[in-house]
């Protein structure tokens, strides 16, 4: 669709850091990570809410995210993993995306209020490796 930001990712039109791709989904690290890892998987076709995902791809969509959040954890040494998908509300850039953060016990994630961090110059490739490696091993 003209004008997403995801879907512009998805065709290569603009840089993404890729750490999964399928030939319905596409994983890529978020650029306003809440912690680095933090992981944002869409279906390479536009959809805009959870409710407009084909009943075929929900499979793939849910495998997809168990993949990421057991990679998150082994790739990056995080204990848990939190994701979360908004519909609308809240909802950044309107193509359906499924957020995969990476947890460790006491890293000051409190309820709805998230603090953002940003990558340094060269970090977000080093992350994205990490993630390509345990996803390709697991």
């Amino acid at each position: 669709m003209d004008g997403c930001v995801f879907c512009q990712i998805v065709a290569g039109d603009l840089p993404g850091h890729l750490v999964l791709e399928t030939d319905d989904l596409v994983a890529f690290l978020d650029t306003r990570p809440l912690f680095k890892g933090h992981v944002l998987l869409v279906p390479r076709t536009h959809l805009v809410t959870l409710p407009d995902l084909p009943a075929a791809q929900r499979d793939g969509f849910l495998a997809a995210a168990q993949r990421l959040a057991t990679a998150v954890k082994d790739a990056l040494g995080a204990q848990g993993s939190f994701l979360a998908i908004n519909n609308t509300v809240s909802q950044s850039v309107p193509h359906l995306h499924l957020h995969v953060v990476p947890r460790t016990k006491g890293d000051g994630l409190r309820g709805f209020f998230w603090p953002r961090t940003k990558y340094a110059d060269g970090e977000a490739a080093a992350y994205a490796e990490k993630l390509r490696d345990a996803l390709a091993s697991g």
